[in-house]
């Protein structure tokens, strides 16, 4: 999917940080770099990049005001918004080139897949129980972001 989609407005991390602040809600810089699996240095210079962009902005927390969590803002939801548009219309073009056969195939791969990527990207496998906590879970993977990187 990274391969179909128009990346040149940010870089995959960039992608990928802003679909997880939208996805898991506001965040500790902290916890926002581990899951991205990047420095705490780097992350704060994306912050920062993010922030001139209107993209991301930073708030108080609401359990203790000495902490300060990064929130995607409005802006931020219609540039991934505006990805995702853009990534499914290539694909929906690339994929008026197959044979009936196999798009026909194609959609019987994607039922049967589907609820397993799903599964992965909640963290939650066949009698697993999801973690309960206060905040939303942090999870390493990568969001699909459309970056080809």
């Amino acid at each position: 999917m990274r391969v179909v989609t128009d990346h040149r407005d940010l870089s995959f991390t960039a992608a990928s940080t802003l679909a997880r602040l939208e996805r898991e809600g506001p965040v500790r810089l902290t916890l926002l770099a581990a899951a991205e699996g990047v420095a705490q240095p780097s992350m704060t210079q994306l912050v920062q990049r993010l922030e001139r962009q209107d993209l991301v902005m930073r708030v108080d927390d609401a359990v203790d005001g000495r902490v300060t969590l990064i929130a995607v803002t409005d802006a931020g939801r219609e540039v991934l918004a505006a990805r995702r548009r853009s990534r499914d219309a290539r694909l929906a073009d690339l994929m008026t080139g197959l044979p009936d056969d196999d798009q026909r195939a194609l959609a019987e791969a994607m039922r049967v897949v589907a609820p397993l990527v799903r599964r992965m990207l909640t963290g939650t496998a066949k009698g697993a129980q999801p973690a309960q906590s206060a905040q939303p879970a942090l999870q390493p993977e990568r969001p699909d972001t459309g970056s080809n990187r």
